[in-house]
């Protein structure tokens, strides 16, 4: 997956990552005003998760998402200036089925193995 095709997967990976971002904040944002009604946090309430608990799991999909969404753009990048699939460490190619499993990868097989 070198070029053209790389690119147009990683732009995908990145819509979909932008779209999970723009979800993740509009499920904050109901936390946000669920937490305003002073009886919506039950701490104590055995039937469902707190608030506070789903705060940190939307806060913690975002920083995952954020991550990735970073890497995608570092791919891209890599795509711009011609060294997409090129191993960050020793310079060999990157084999097509490493990149189609892992387009984000940096490293060759064997350099990852040794990292």
């Amino acid at each position: 997956m070198i070029g053209g095709e790389a690119e147009r997967a990683l732009r995908a990976r990145a819509g979909e990552l932008d779209e999970m971002l723009a979800r993740l904040d509009r499920d904050e944002e109901s936390i946000r005003v669920d937490r305003a009604d002073a009886t919506a946090d039950d701490e104590h309430d055995p039937e469902g998760s707190t608030l506070s608990g789903e705060w940190q799991r939307v806060e913690a999909l975002r920083r995952a998402a954020r991550a990735e969404r970073a890497d995608v753009d570092a791919a891209l990048q890599r795509v711009a200036d011609g060294s997409y699939g090129v191993c960050a460490s020793c310079g060999r190619p990157i084999p097509p089925a490493r990149l189609e499993a892992r387009p984000m990868a940096t490293l060759c097989v064997a350099c990852a193995q040794r990292a």
